[in-house]
């Protein structure tokens, strides 16, 4: 019987972020409170959103979407490895895993291009004020999101067609604390070149094409930023726009280690640490970056709070 169109195994075991029984458990409940202030901080972005029609504009428009995602994101691996946290065998099925597999991607490559029409947002308000609101009209707004949807689905339908080809024997232990790709790949007992292949590619372009608009338009920023004649405006926008790069870098420069690397028994371990920051970390510091230092959103928070009290 031919078996190069199925896979032979019908379960895997995450071996999840650590061995060590020790730190099973302060890893839970350092976890749990970082996906706790994610899904809050979020969820509150959203409400706020709705609710107050003066966010009713391109920028916040961006950022309910950046915080639905990052609510979606988290959920697809966080309750997994929580749980694996507490279980001994932590067991995911095939048809599981390649589910997993597949939002996982689809969610992490829509984040990528929301943050760069977030950065094309910021520049067209900064750098080209007068034209702004007829630049960043509603139907290019939402153009915007559905090349992002469009572009995550199309990456995400890409590997997990990748991965449906592959056959796995007897090996289904896989090192990590999700169904990622390199540990994946691993476990194949069939050739992994064409899903090596797409991975290169999709990777350089989800890659390479945000974070060279991103720094283009911070750049446009920076120099515009640089014209401000009050010191206060100028330390006040360069605080915002660094926080900005620091998130983006830290969410693009892990995946980018974790997706070039061979995928070898030490990049995976390493690739598990680095893939906590674009997995766990991002997320939950993308609503104080982007929404909670911003004044619009504490006028809103101040407005829907004494509407609902009073």
């Amino acid at each position: 019987m031919n078996s190069a169109n199925f896979s032979l195994v019908a379960e895997f075991i995450l071996v999840g972020l650590t061995d060590k029984p020790e730190l099973q458990m302060p890893l839970f409940f350092l976890f749990l409170g970082m996906y706790l202030v994610t899904a809050l901080g979020n969820f509150c972005l959203i409400i706020l959103t709705v609710l107050n029609s003066h966010l009713h504009t391109p920028m916040y428009f961006f950022l309910f979407n950046l915080s639905f995602i990052d609510i979606c994101y988290c959920s697809v691996f966080t309750p997994q490895m929580l749980i694996n946290f507490i279980l001994r065998k932590n067991v995911i099925t095939y048809t599981e895993c390649m589910t997993q597999l597949y939002f996982f991607i689809f969610f992490v490559v829509s984040e990528c291009y929301v943050l760069t029409s977030m950065a094309y947002d910021r520049y067209m308000a900064i750098c080209n004020p007068l034209l702004y609101n007829v630049a960043m009209s509603p139907k290019l707004c939402l153009n915007l999101m559905f090349c992002s949807y469009f572009i995550a689905f199309s990456t995400a339908v890409a590997h997990t067609a990748c991965m449906l080809r592959l056959t796995f024997c007897d090996a289904n232990t896989i090192n990590h604390y999700f169904c990622d790709i390199p540990p994946l790949l691993q476990l194949s007992c069939s050739s992994i070149y064409v899903n090596e292949l797409v991975i290169f590619v999709a990777v350089s372009i989800n890659i390479i094409v945000p974070t060279s608009t991103l720094f283009i338009s911070y750049g446009f920023i920076l120099s515009n930023i640089l014209h401000i004649s009050s010191s206060e405006g100028r330390s006040k926008a360069f605080g915002t726009c660094s926080s900005h790069i620091l998130a983006v870098s830290m969410f693009l420069g892990s995946g980018a280690f974790v997706y070039f690397k061979p995928s070898t028994d030490g990049s995976i371990n390493e690739g598990k640490i680095y893939s906590v920051f674009y997995t766990n970390v991002v997320p939950m510091m993308n609503p104080l970056i982007y929404s909670l230092r911003n004044k619009d959103i504490k006028v809103a928070l101040k407005k829907t709070l004494i509407s609902r009290i009073f």
